[in-house]
């Protein structure tokens, strides 16, 4: 099965108070006002909120995945992903709901366990 960004824009809208807004002529996903998601020019990536401490150890284990626009991204936590190496929907879940999770309002990710807490704060 080959991850779409119809199935980026399916999930991310899924995840409490998220909204689609474009910027940059893109789709992008909000949550509260914040950026957690947003689709390539090619409709074959996305980026994504990581923190800048786990993105190297991401890049090094499967750089087929993850990637990121050097120049661009390198000072900002956030990473790009193909799409189409991702595993399952599944996958395409976590990673969507870790960005959301590190976006979302403390109280707002609070409201939501079953999406689980933010890195760093369990």
């Amino acid at each position: 099965m080959t991850i779409t960004a119809d199935d980026v824009r399916a999930i991310a809208l899924s995840l409490p108070d998220t909204a689609e807004k474009p910027a940059w002529g893109r789709p992008t996903f909000r949550v509260a006002g914040k950026i957690f998601a947003a689709l390539g020019d090619d409709d074959a990536t996305m980026g994504v909120k990581c923190p800048v401490e786990d993105r190297a150890g991401l890049l090094a284990a499967e750089p087929a995945k993850f990637f990121v626009r050097e120049g661009h991204d390198d000072k900002y936590a956030w990473l790009r992903v193909r799409l189409a190496a991702l595993d399952d929907v599944a996958e395409l879940t976590a990673i969507l709901a870790d960005s959301w999770r590190l976006a979302a309002p403390r109280r707002l990710a609070a409201e939501h366990p079953e999406l689980g807490l933010p890195p760093g704060e369990g």
